[in-house]
């Protein structure tokens, strides 16, 4: 029986024909994505769901979907599905990452250039038969300092295309290294460096806790004064309320906004504003980039199907079936080492290098580097897989070095990551025991033995007695059960480690308390 495809959105027809081709059966229904019962009642009698946005895959419809297999989603974000939900049931969700970032580079160019000279309501008002020559007064492009927040692929063309323009360009991003700058022409700087210098700031960074209002109102008011805002990134990243409130006293000369914290959005504090321009989240909308995508999930899915390959998946690295239960563990392993590294680290990254010794050595590494480079992306990037945390690695002029050697430690494999950032290097190394639970060994030259648990909390201190008492006392008296302990150090009266597990969500008062106690060098919450 051949594979069955539903298409719940509107795709091109050249994505059903490319299915077909392929002898997979697909149905198209493209007005079914927007009616959840109906698509609840259908989903079952289909292996694959193609979609764009209008789709809503929620666990309601995962519970329903008896056969499903694979969600492919023609453009990047995969808001619109519960990927735990999916992870759960074993649904493999695609998304064609790169395909929009041309068309949407464009639009924040556009939406730059219609903002600094005042277009739209130029437009509306020369339509309404006025002729207002003196009232609509912009300034040049060339010779201003566009700052770019998030200089990942869609931010640098952007870069490029400001560069054209005779534009000076400056750009904050914790992953972009020194070299990747130089090779894109721009300035690497600091968040406030960037606030304080920038003519035009453009928001080119995904939604995640650390980047969620990074316009903030206190953020807004270390800008110059004039500055210029475009957002076509996510809803949230800026604080709309306070930037009301600057475009009101003037210190905002103007804003462009395609994205909202709320869509669609209906009503808006920003709206009916002269000094702000707003389009309702064109960013991929053109026909060449609607195409582009429906194309790349048409075959991402088919070659699932037909030859078992697996590309872009937002939940699932890229391993064979038959490679699976072997390099499974150690692909998890490694993606919490890089978890590990990327919560503790206080600044960027700028190389990774991983060894892998024994056993594992000898097997198919390159899915474990993507997730180990997935676990050190994911605190800053939310969506990061193991399929995208390669490209994204190199987009960002992280270098990433593989070595393979015998065993040398004792353990029959072990997983050894070594991050250098700004301030010194990273190191931690792991293991897969025979019960297939990844664990942590070495924490720099400190050995540890710890198992992974969904929330933890590392310490490093000055190994003084009654350090751990008065560890446990400030969690006690928070109510936080701890549920392991491992310790370490490199010397009596050295440097310690300490990898605890607790039951639940730490508070940041508490993990406050921590760090005040005596010879507490850093303290960091772990979520795995």
């Amino acid at each position: 029986m051949p594979p069955r495809i539903l298409i719940s959105d509107s795709l091109s027809p050249a994505a059903i024909d490319i299915f077909r081709a392929r002898g997979i059966e697909a149905d198209f229904e493209p007005a079914l994505g927007k009616d959840e019962a109906r698509l609840a009642a259908a989903i079952g009698a289909y292996d694959g769901l193609a979609i764009r946005s209008a789709t809503k895959v929620t666990a309601e419809i995962l519970a329903r979907a008896e056969r499903l297999k694979v969600i492919g989603r023609a453009g990047i974000g995969v808001d619109n599905v519960d990927i735990p939900a999916a992870t759960a049931k074993g649904v493999i969700v695609m998304n064609t990452p790169f395909g929009n970032s041309v068309t949407t580079a464009e639009h924040a160019i556009a939406m730059m250039f219609a903002l600094a000279r005042q277009i739209p309501a130029a437009d509306a008002s020369t339509q309404a038969g006025k002729w207002e020559k003196n009232r609509f007064m912009g300034v040049e492009i060339a010779g201003k300092t566009l700052g770019i927040v998030g200089c990942g692929n869609i931010g640098a063309i952007v870069a490029d295309r400001a560069l054209g323009l005779k534009m000076r360009v400056i750009a904050y991003d914790p992953f972009l290294t020194e070299e990747r700058a130089q090779a894109l022409g721009v300035e690497k700087v600091e968040l406030d460096a960037l606030l304080a210098h920038a003519d035009v700031i453009t928001l080119h960074t995904p939604m995640t806790p650390q980047t969620k209002n990074i316009l903030s109102a206190e953020a807004l008011a270390r800008t110059r004064k004039g500055v210029r805002v475009v957002n076509c990134a996510r809803g949230g990243l800026l604080d709309e309320m306070a930037l009301a409130r600057a475009l009101d006293d003037g210190h905002v000369a103007g804003a462009a906004l395609d994205v909202f914290a709320v869509e669609p959005a209906t009503e808006n504090p920003l709206f009916g504003r002269a000094n702000v321009v707003c389009t309702p989240h064109l960013g991929a909308s053109t026909s060449e980039a609607q195409e582009k995508v429906a194309l790349q999930v048409a075959e991402q899915m088919s070659d699932y199907f037909t030859r078992g390959a697996v590309a872009n998946a937002v939940n699932f690295p890229s391993i064979t079936a038959e490679e699976a239960p072997r390099l499974a563990p150690f692909v998890a392993l490694g993606e919490k080492l890089g978890l590990f590294i990327g919560q503790i680290a206080r600044s960027g990254v700028q190389s990774l290098s991983i060894v892998f010794e024994g056993h594992i050595a000898q097997q198919k590494t390159r899915a474990i580097t993507a997730a180990a480079l997935s676990g050190l992306l994911k605190p800053i990037l939310e969506d990061v897989s193991p399929v995208s945390a390669p490209a994204i690695a190199k987009e960002r002029g992280i270098a990433v070095e593989e070595i393979t050697r015998e065993a040398q430690s004792g353990y029959e494999s072990l997983l050894a990551l070594a991050a250098r950032t700004a301030e010194g290097e990273i190191r931690v190394a792991g293991t897969v025991f025979h019960d297939g639970r990844p664990r942590i060994m070495r924490i720099g030259e400190i050995g540890v033995d710890a198992e992974f648990a969904p929330s933890m909390i590392y310490t490093q201190n000055e190994d003084r007695p009654g350090f751990i008492g008065r560890f446990a006392n400030v969690l006690g008296a928070a109510s936080v059960n701890i549920a392991t302990f491992a310790l370490g150090r490199d010397a009596p009266g050295g440097c310690a480690v300490a990898l605890v597990a607790v039951d639940g969500a730490l508070l940041e008062g508490t993990l406050d308390e921590i760090r005040a106690l005596p010879g507490v060098k850093q303290a960091t919450t772990l979520k795995f």
